[in-house]
């Protein structure tokens, strides 16, 4: 889904999007926590995509050898 650069630059966007928006006092606006929301959950789904597609490599790599 996303490569490491990729998943890299949304931690941080993530991490400035809370800091900038807790400096402001706008944490609570509804659109500033939709967009932070979209952007947890797309490194949480990312995260489970990239760890089932590992085993799913290591599976298919153990079949071949055999």
């Amino acid at each position: 889904m996303l490569n490491d650069k990729q998943s890299l630059l949304l931690c941080g966007l993530m991490a400035c999007g809370i800091f900038v928006a807790g400096i402001l006092d706008i944490l609570k606006n509804f659109i500033v926590l939709t967009l932070l929301t979209i952007i947890f959950l797309t490194i949480i789904a990312n995260l489970f995509y990239s760890k089932l597609n590992q085993k799913e490599d290591t599976e298919n790599q153990n079949d071949d050898s055999k």
